[in-house]
Formats: C-alpha cells, structure tokens, sequence
C-alpha cells in the first residue's frame, strides 16, 4: 500500500493524558488485589466466535491510527477487512488509563463481557490487568509476526514475561527535550535540569508513571529492578528543587507549548511529540540522557470473556507485518515496535517518507537503543502510598 507521511500537526494522543489523579482511588483498589476482582485462567474465556462471526470490536486512543487525507478512512485497516473479510467496530474511546479502567472493570471483576475484543492501555496500567487475570493468554500460532518482528527491547517487560497477554501497538521514549537556540548550549544529562542557567525554566511531568523512571536513571539507578529507597530519593530530589524554584511546574502534554513559546527551556517529553515539534521549529531537541531513558509502550490486550478472541490475534498479526506497521509508523511518528519496517520506509519513492527510516525518534540506532530501558512496574502494594507522595509533591 502507498506510504503517506503525516505532514500536519494534530493533536497527540498523548495530549489527552491527565496526571494520576480522579480515577486512582478505584484504580488503587482493584490494584490492591481484591480477592473477588482477581480472575482465575480457567475462567477467562467463553466460546469463540470468530469462525462464524466475521467482526471484532476494538477500543483505542484517538489520534492513534493511520487516516486518509479527510480523516474518513483508515487505510491499514481497510487493507485488513478486505484481505480477512473481518469487519472492524473501532471506537476512539480511550481518553485516560484510570478512566477507562473504571469503565470496565465492573463488567470484569464480575465475570461478564466487556463489549471489546480489543483494548489499547499504557503498560503500566496493562500490569494491572495482567495481575488482576483480566486479559486472556495470545494464541501465538495466530501471530506468526508477532513472533518474527516484535523488536527484542519489548519482549519481555517484568509484568508480562515473554509477552504472552499484551503486545505493544506503539512505543516511545520518555526523556528530555530543549530549546538550543534560546538555551545556547546541548543537554546531555539528566542532572542537567537542575543547572543553574535553567533555574525556573524546567517542567516535569505531573503522572507519577510517566514520571518517576527518567528521574531515577538521572540518579544512576537500574530501572529494570528499582527499589523504595530509589523512589524515596527521587521525591526528596524533586521536593528540593521546588523549594529552590528550579521547577517552573508539573504538566501533562501542555508541555509542548511551553517549549515552543520559550516560557520553558528543557522538560520531561515523549519522543513522538518532539518529532511533531520539529516539524515546526528545528531548533528544538530531544535527547536521551547519558544516563538512560524510558522505553514505554501502549499495548493491544484482548479482555476476558472477549467473543471474537481469534479475529483479535489475527488483527493485531496484521499490524505486525513489516509493510503494515511502516505504514501506521509514517502516520503516528511514535517508536515503531517492528524493526523491519525500517526497510520498508526506506525503499519508499518519497523522499519525506524515506526520510523516516533515518529517524532515531522512530527507529531508534544501536547507541541509542543501549540507553533505553523498560521501567520495572509499581506494584498493586506499592502503588497508593506512592501516588499519595507524588501527588503531594505535584500538587494534585
């Protein structure tokens, strides 16, 4: 199929991110384990239908898919239906991870259908579900690129090993971004943000899980197998820095317009939205600290008791092909988690669309991938007491 790169700027999917907040008090509970919430793997699913019943219902983020210029179509799943003769309900209905989950969960910790086959949540939030039993095993021999493309530094997060209940849709890299004409100089370190010539001039971001990992790496820490004491030290390092005023404040995805006005000069960013920025104004950077960076993913997970579980394998194989996932890869500018697709942008006869195979922000170059790591989950356990001081130090 034709490669159209997104030439215009819309909206992140990202940008309809809240902080940690409204729906962490039922997020904490089911996360808390409750005996009647967790689901048992014999009682997860229901006959399927797939054979007969040639349709799914999948749930996602807006901005999140390929579209055509008016936005009426989408082209990768479009090519799905008609090589399948499986027919797509997608709803753009993911606003908010906590939000989302409370819509479901009373369906799921009560034993009854979601009205989904298919869901996209960030991974942390994924841990959840996986540890709660709600999301069903992926039969692999309905995934044949799953198996072959799936790119290595995803394969195997701590919450899902070997990837057996989630695969990712998108990926990104959570790490720094700076204005270099207006700074005067590069941003190569984490501890960099705390330098005097940036005093009151700095943004970090307000969700404790899109927080928390970038600020440990800053301080050395292995964030595969972080610890209490790592977290402890974070919040006093960031406490003292707003006592200090170093912290201009805490954002969501409105960082970016404080970049862009210059009102800030270097903040915590996603990667795909820097690629957007750069469109706009070259002079703004993204880095991966020396230290490291968070490699995060958005992932497909098929619910319990979900209908159509075959049809779902079989469209998340879809977007695994290499010419697929190049495709979607060419629209959304995150961190495509099929390496292959590289090769495919690169043959493309347009010159932007080739242009996108060199892009470390969306395949990312062996250097860069050494310094990328998967933040280990925080633990239904940990999690209340950790939102508690977080949300005190941001102000939530």
């Amino acid at each position: 199929m034709p490669l159209t790169p997104r030439t215009s700027s819309p909206l992140s999917r990202r940008t309809l991110l809240r902080a940690l907040g409204g729906g962490a008090v039922l997020g904490g509970l089911a996360g808390c384990g409750v005996p009647a919430a967790y689901v048992a793997a014999g009682d997860r699913a229901v006959a399927d239908r797939s054979a007969t019943d040639k349709r799914l219902t999948w749930a996602n983020w807006p901005l999140y898919i390929d579209t055509d210029d008016d936005s009426t179509r989408r082209p990768t799943l479009d090519a799905f239906r008609k090589q399948t003769g499986i027919a797509v309900d997608y709803v753009e209905e993911i606003n908010d991870n906590d939000e989302f989950f409370g819509k479901i969960s009373p369906a799921l910790m009560n034993h009854q259908q979601t009205g989904r086959d298919l869901v996209v949540m960030s991974d942390w939030m994924c841990a959840r579900f996986v540890r709660l039993g709600w999301v069903q095993e992926m039969d692999r021999a309905n995934q044949p690129n799953v198996t072959e493309h799936l790119d290595p530094l995803l394969r195997s997060p701590a919450f899902d090993p070997g990837r057996a209940y989630t695969v990712p849709w998108q990926s990104g890299i959570t790490g720094i971004a700076y204005n270099r004409r207006k700074l005067g100089r590069e941003i190569r370190q984490v501890k960099e943000l705390w330098a005097s010539d940036l005093k009151g001039r700095v943004t970090l971001l307000s969700g404790l899980d899109e927080a928390f990992a970038l600020l440990m790496q800053g301080n050395g820490v292995d964030i595969t197998r972080w610890t209490a004491h790592d977290f402890d030290e974070v919040c006093d390092q960031v406490e003292r820095n707003v006592r200090d005023g170093r912290i201009r404040r805490f954002t969501g995805n409105d960082y970016t317009k404080d970049l862009v006005t210059g009102d800030v000069l270097a903040c915590q960013a996603y990667s795909g939205d820097v690629i957007q920025l750069q469109a706009d104004n070259p002079d703004i950077r993204f880095v991966v600290p020396e230290e490291g960076a968070e490699l995060w993913s958005d992932s497909l997970m098929i619910p319990d008791r979900a209908p159509h579980k075959t049809n779902a394998e079989r469209l998340v194989d879809h977007y695994y092909a290499p010419e697929v996932a190049a495709e979607l890869a060419a629209w959304v500018n995150y961190v495509c988690p099929v390496p292959a697709a590289r090769d495919v942008l690169a043959a493309s006869k347009d010159p932007d669309t080739a242009a996108l195979a060199e892009n470390p922000l969306i395949f990312p170059d062996a250097r860069m991938r050494g310094r990328l790591a998967i933040a280990r989950d925080i633990t239904s356990t940990e999690r209340v007491a950790y939102a508690k001081r977080w949300n005190g130090i941001v102000g939530l």
